[in-house]
């Protein structure tokens, strides 16, 4: 399979892109590096990089910008990188991708556990995320050739240790738990799906 990752130089999708080359052909997309550069918050960007990649079976994204912060610092121009990273540029991959993907193919998202379980400084991520996942369940009763569409909603992964601190409590998903969440995802048959690794 021929497979875009969106946030390929980040702790996810470094991991997943070393994890899926094995057997499959990898397109890794960053903001800064990778083989294709994309802004998700330009609908410009992502059409570029769709026209770079060209048809493509399955796409990964696990980059979603948000802001996080004191709750009493927030202002609309705070709340909006969320809605125009991780919310935006979620839903445009998908409603430009869909003219690039092949019959049959998948995308999938990422969100997280802030959606129902919220923690203090990431009311903006949990917003996202809880948008995110609605659009999916939508999108999937509207895909047409076959295409399929979930996300995956990881807590905190233990790659990320400078998150711990943040969610008390939560037992960190292992790379191997959310390598799984994934491949359910890009290889197995559901759609509409918020698929939780842990």
């Amino acid at each position: 399979m021929k497979i875009i990752i969106v946030g390929a130089t980040g702790t996810m999708g470094k991991h997943l892109a070393s994890v899926l080359e094995k057997d499959h052909e990898i397109i890794r997309v960053g903001s800064k590096s990778g083989d294709i550069q994309a802004d998700i918050t330009s609908p410009e960007s992502i059409e570029n990089m769709f026209k770079q990649a060209g048809p493509f079976d399955a796409l990964i994204c696990t980059a979603g910008p948000t802001y996080v912060g004191p709750w009493k610092n927030m202002t609309d121009k705070e709340f909006r990188r969320g809605i125009d990273g991780k919310l935006m540029g979620q839903v445009n991959l998908v409603l430009i991708g869909q003219h690039y993907i092949n019959p049959k193919g998948s995308f999938t998202l990422i969100t997280g556990a802030l959606t129902h379980e919220p923690v203090l400084k990431f009311a903006n991520a949990s917003a996202a995320n809880g948008a995110v996942e609605a659009f999916v369940r939508a999108a999937a009763i509207e895909l047409e050739n076959g295409v399929r569409i979930n996300a995956v909603s990881p807590t905190v992964i233990e790659d990320s240790p400078q998150y711990f601190a943040f969610f008390h409590g939560d037992i960190p998903v292992t790379m191997k738990q959310l390598e799984y969440g994934f491949r359910k995802s890009v290889f197995g048959a559901n759609t509409g799906q918020v698929i939780k690794p842990y």
